[in-house]
């Protein structure tokens, strides 16, 4: 895991000017003398922003950031071969973490990555990780790859698929304010890329890079056919102007988890008569930007209103009251939720 406040150890005017012949590159003589430099570079970040790391390379769960590493052989490192998936940790609780659970074992299924363990244990190895962090509210993110072994193309030289997984301590909040979003000129992915979640995500981060330029906070895709898709790393939901919830269809598209959740209590809305009904269906770019309310939905959002599209209003162009009605069903599930939603960290204080 790389520390982000780390500087260069080469000099900056030969870069700047080329001259090689004066550069002088340092060569670690012993992994005793590595590790002393790279504790040099954690020991100046105040708080650890990763307290605990899981690698099945090294067997075990790792507390020294300065040791946080997969190996560059990996398959998943150097052609992006491996999935991924997140949890959310709030208040000493995994929410939702068989949910997530069970998608990256579909991922892995169509990305063709065996597991290296059975699912019992990948899900108790998670929640002895998240134990081991001791951190009460975060993010824990787990990969499963291929495994380590050559440079080639084919995995056949990769003779053990490898499992990670790292807590990152975070502190998220409801979202309340709304944000502006742009279409995304950039490509999205194909079905079958786009509905497991791998790691291959530069069309993502191509498209938030595009976003920040123009001023906004991301993006939305819109497909072939001109349906509204998802997000870069999120669905997208709105409320039409007869107050239905309406998402859109999740064939071409990552199933959000969250998206999932959301579903399944926004019912209770309409019980209520706040909501007049709830569904997924195709939603066309006119259909969209009539919509009375726009929101992407997430794990750590859960929901964020967005107030202006293509620097068009949604709406009144503010954050409306039915997202933020569904916003508080959803992290009231998540704070205090059923135990099917929500497992308890046996921590060891």
């Amino acid at each position: 895991m790389e520390n982000h406040t780390h500087s260069t150890t080469l000099s900056n005017t030969s870069s700047e000017l080329g001259n090689h012949t004066d550069l002088k590159v340092h060569v670690f003589n012993s992994s005793s003398e590595l590790l002393e430099k790279l504790h040099q570079r954690w020991s100046k970040v105040e708080k650890k922003p990763y307290p605990a790391m899981y690698s099945s390379v090294y067997g075990g769960i790792i507390l020294d950031p300065a040791i946080m590493v997969i190996p560059i052989d990996d398959h998943m490192v150097h052609r992006g071969h491996g999935v991924f998936d997140t949890a959310i940790i709030l208040d000493g609780y995994l929410y939702e973490l068989d949910v997530h659970l069970d998608r990256i074992l579909r991922s892995a299924a169509k990305a063709k990555i065996s597991l290296p363990f059975p699912r019992s244990t990948l899900r108790s190895i998670l929640i002895q990780l998240t134990a081991a962090s001791k951190c009460k509210k975060g993010t824990l993110r787990y990969w499963l790859s291929a495994g380590p072994g050559n440079f080639l193309l084919s995995p056949s030289g990769c003779p053990t698929p490898a499992f990670y997984a790292v807590v990152i301590d975070d502190d998220f909040s409801q979202c309340k304010e709304g944000v502006k979003v742009i279409t995304s000129t950039v490509a999205m992915k194909p079905p079958l890329f786009a509905t497991m979640k791998n790691v291959n995500y530069l069309p993502n981060v191509l498209s938030v890079m595009e976003a920040e330029e123009k001023g906004a906070f991301a993006s939305i895709w819109v497909d072939e056919a001109g349906y509204i898709a998802e997000g870069p790393n999120v669905n997208v939901a709105f409320i039409t102007q007869e107050k239905e919830l309406v998402m859109p269809l999740f064939d071409n598209i990552l199933h959000g988890c969250t998206a999932k959740r959301l579903l399944e209590l926004a019912p209770q809305l309409v019980e209520q008569g706040i909501l007049k009904g709830v569904t997924t269906k195709n939603v066309t770019v006119e259909e969209a930007k009539g919509a009375a309310e726009m929101m992407y939905v997430g794990s750590t959002l859960p929901l964020l209103p967005i107030i202006m599209w293509d620097d068009q209003p949604i709406g009144k162009g503010e954050v409306g009251e039915l997202t933020m009605a569904l916003s508080d069903l959803l992290w009231n599930d998540m704070v205090a939720g059923p135990d099917t939603q929500r497992i308890p960290v046996p921590y060891i204080e």
